[in-house]
């Protein structure tokens, strides 16, 4: 009876012991995430701000208004939202890495080098969204409203307003870019196909529609301006899933790789 209990107890505590383990490893990420975030975030306040909210006035400035702000902190907090956010972008190889650390046990080795590929590619779109947007996009888009507002009203624009304005268009377009590798890893897996993408054009349409209407400014022409980029990226994804095969199971990859150890 003693015996019974000890296996049980030995069992049980072998058990806990990795999940003891997986939760310090994430304490660990979070933990360093953070602090990277926090140094990342000093360093851009103390050091980069006036670089970085040079740039972002940059595009309103040329069209000769000076930004102003109405309430006594409003300068500060949007300089230290924006100080957040370039902190969290600095510190991303640093975050990026911890959580790579964390994950990768848990894949196989061409799954590593499938994530690791796509990653990268993710990462270039991203940015390329935002570029594009920034030299492109946005610029249309300020004349459009500075020029809709000539003879009706004087403008003066508030800083928070602005770059509340202007990441709405960014990131946006950062997170829009990104569409090619979601098809390429639903295709990969099984879950989308080339004529399961084709049949639902028009139901993509109207997601389109209503996702622009939902990430950016309330107005018809940040709209269009988010929806036609997307539905040109869905047809690129449409034209990569017809070169993808679907992959192989957890289990059949695992056995392939064993058969190639062996």
């Amino acid at each position: 009876m003693n015996v019974k209990k000890k296996k049980n107890a030995s069992a049980s505590s072998s058990e806990a012991q990795p999940l003891m383990q997986h939760v310090l490893a994430l304490r660990r990420v979070l933990l360093i995430s953070v602090g990277a975030a926090a140094a990342g975030f000093l360093l851009s306040f103390y050091f980069l701000r006036g670089y970085i909210m040079d740039f972002i006035s940059r595009p309103i400035e040329a069209k000769g208004i000076t930004l102003i702000y109405t309430a006594v902190s409003e300068a500060l907090v949007t300089q230290l939202k924006v100080s957040l956010v370039a902190g969290i972008v600095l510190a991303s190889p640093v975050i990026v890495w911890q959580i790579w650390s964390f994950i990768k046990p848990a894949l196989y080795d061409h799954e590593q080098k499938t994530f690791r590929r796509w990653f990268f590619v993710a990462l270039v779109l991203f940015l390329l969204g935002i570029v594009f947007c920034y030299l492109s996009v946005y610029p249309m888009a300020m004349n459009f409203f500075l020029v809709e507002g000539e003879g009706v009203a004087t403008p003066m624009l508030s800083i928070d307003k602005y770059v509340g304005f202007l990441m709405g268009f960014l990131l946006p377009f950062g997170l829009t870019f990104q569409l090619p590798v979601v098809i390429y890893l639903t295709t990969r897996v099984g879950l989308t196909t080339v004529e399961m993408l084709t049949s639902k054009r028009k139901y993509v349409i109207l997601a389109v529609a209503v996702i622009a209407a939902i990430l950016t400014p309330p107005d018809v022409v940040s709209q269009i301006l988010l929806a036609l980029p997307m539905l040109l990226l869905y047809e690129v994804g449409v034209l990569i899933a017809r070169v993808v095969k679907p992959g192989v199971g957890r289990e059949r990859a695992a056995a392939q790789e064993e058969k190639e150890d062996a």
